[in-house]
């Protein structure tokens, strides 16, 4: 739908240049059945799953590989058909090594016998979408990676009016979902309607930045026939923060520790929302994702359908190999990815860009002291003080750092970009949200 409705515009933000224009018109390419991959068994906010498979196991593609570990918990599925070559640990994005269930293919790619097609889901039971949804391991493809069939089963007290679709891709470099709808509008458009149906709304908003002119238009010609009203916004990180999405299109705001559902609303990435279609539609669990792979080093930036289980090292071999040396290898974009210590680390269902940057595009951040400016304050989307609070967590005063809202922290980066000094600010408040974390569960363990 074509409705021009009211936006609110969110506190602080920045405007850095947005390198979309590297991949951003490329069409997204399938990448090549590899011999093996790798897939990380935890790909899931949550309980972790736990492996179904044994060594030397025959599998089809789509073949449940890891069941949940809990309700809070996603299944992990064969991105192939082949033999299960052994349960290894392997780099995780994050730092350290992570468990992985290696596939090798046995070049056939058939699909098993797994999740039936439901095409007439309009007739079907809320309760068995749900369902689908869950079994299909679907989660938040825009980062969080948070599993999909808890968000759209809010408590019965929690009454929720609005959906939002996440299409706004504000993060700098990143095209993939961009590419997504525009190339898979109506899977977009129809995994919404089927999450609407689900939670019982009428009201669903797409949320996306006026830089996808084209997507827009695509989206604005199927849009009414699934209930779904396309806002454009204006161009500003961190406009696809789930609270400043939130505030932009309804003008609700999320209070400090609260949730959407608190003010009615559930917001959902637009690649979740194609999943969602393909699990119920097509009886697909979700075992590829849109990636982009992209940086001025690459030889041929653009967007890739990558197979989970695919190293950061094969995904740069599909865009033609590097053309200039790389200073830094970051798993998601500039701003909130994270720096990679090995070519090794493999694609998640959150893994929404590979981004080289070379030396002239990186700042060293260093331990200057804090020259009270005030520019983080300004720019910060969450309206924190990060300048004083990181004077807090260099302290190792986490008791005032809490105090202080800095668990509210969401991690975009805007107070380290702005910062003059070159402070790492983001990388004192993940400190601090780690210790503090780490001090309930100890408080939490000696009650129990």
């Amino acid at each position: 739908m074509n409705i021009p409705i009211k936006t609110w515009r969110f506190h602080g933000g920045v405007h850095p240049a947005d390198g979309k224009a590297l991949s951003n018109t490329v069409p997204a390419q399938r990448a090549p059945l590899l011999e093996r991959y790798t897939v990380a068994i935890q790909q899931n906010i949550g309980a972790p799953p736990k492996p179904v498979v044994a060594k030397g196991d025959t599998v089809k593609k789509g073949q449940l590989i890891a069941e949940p570990g809990g309700f809070v918990s996603a299944p992990v599925h064969a991105p192939t058909s082949g033999t299960v070559g052994d349960i290894v640990e392997v780099p995780g994005a994050n730092g350290g090594a992570i468990p992985a269930i290696e596939i090798i293919s046995d070049g056939k790619d058939e699909w098993g016998s797994g999740l039936d097609p439901i095409p007439n889901w309009k007739n079907t039971d809320r309760e068995i979408l749900k369902k689908r949804i869950a079994d299909a391991g679907i989660v938040g493809m825009g980062g969080a990676a948070f599993p999909t069939h808890v968000k759209l089963s809010p408590p019965p007290e929690k009454v929720i009016d609005t959906l939002i679709l996440n299409g706004a891709e504000c993060e700098p470099y990143l095209t993939a979902d961009h590419r997504l709808m525009l190339e898979r509008t109506e899977a977009v458009l129809e995994g919404a309607a089927i999450a609407a149906k689900i939670l019982r709304v009428d009201r669903v908003f797409l949320g996306i930045e006026e830089n996808k002119p084209d997507a827009i238009a695509a989206l604005n010609e199927k849009a009414g026939q699934y209930g779904v009203t396309v806002v454009p916004l204006h161009v500003r990180y961190p406009q696809g923060g789930e609270k400043q999405l939130i505030y932009a299109l309804t003008g609700r705001s999320v209070a400090t520790g609260g949730l959407p559902m608190d003010v009615g609303c559930v917001v959902q990435n637009v690649g979740s929302c194609a999943a969602i279609c393909d699990a119920v539609v097509e009886g697909h669990p979700l075992i590829e994702r849109y990636t982009t792979v992209t940086g001025t080093p690459v030889a041929n930036p653009g967007t890739w359908i990558l197979r989970l289980g695919t190293t950061v090292e094969q995904a740069l071999t599909f865009a033609g190999g590097v053309k200039a040396r790389a200073a830094k290898v970051i798993m998601g974009g500039p701003m909130m990815g994270f720096a990679q210590t090995s070519l090794g680390v493999t694609v998640t269902k959150n893994s929404s860009g590979i981004l080289l940057l070379q030396w002239q595009e990186t700042a060293e951040y260093t331990s200057n002291p804090c020259i009270r400016c005030g520019r983080c304050v300004r720019a910060c989307p969450m309206k924190l003080l990060p300048g004083p609070v990181s004077v807090m967590v260099e302290s190792e005063n986490y008791d005032e750092a809490e105090k202080n809202y800095v668990m509210d922290c969401m991690e975009c980066g805007v107070c380290t970009y702005v910062c003059p000094a070159k402070r790492p600010l983001v990388q004192h408040f993940r400190r601090a949200k780690a210790e503090i974390n780490a001090k309930r569960r100890a408080a939490k363990a000696k009650q129990a």
